[in-house]
């Protein structure tokens, strides 16, 4: 008989990085962390790395299974320390590969900057 208890899964709460885009002007701070955000998903390899990941089944992916973008092993691992540098990924070493994570909350507000925003004009 196993004493194992079940915990719910919390859901992250989301973080807006700043206000959507008609509510308010962005403050100089807000807009740092923006472009930041943005400008990581400007390159199209780290975008394909960002979609190999956030697509990836259980949300998380082994950097042996997400490499193959068409540059060498190095510039995948250059790629990948700036999505985690904006904030975008997260990562866990296990062994001796290294499993990356889209953050759902900075996604989520990524997503309502624009959203809300999008919603409001039309």
């Amino acid at each position: 008989m196993s004493n194992a208890k079940v915990l719910p899964l919390l859901e992250p709460a989301v973080e807006a990085c700043c206000p959507p885009l008609n509510e308010r002007p962005l403050t100089a701070d807000e807009a740092e962390r923006t472009a930041l955000m943005f400008k990581a998903l400007g390159d199209p390899v780290r975008l394909r790395l960002f979609s190999a990941v956030a697509s990836h089944e259980g949300g998380e992916a082994c950097v042996c299974d997400i490499s193959d973008v068409g540059v060498s092993q190095p510039t995948v691992s250059h790629h990948l320390k700036k999505l985690k540098e904006a904030g975008l990924l997260s990562s866990e070493r296990r062994g001796t590969w290294v499993y990356y994570r889209v953050e759902p909350a900075v996604l989520a507000a990524m997503g309502q900057l624009l959203t809300k925003a999008a919603s409001a004009a039309a």
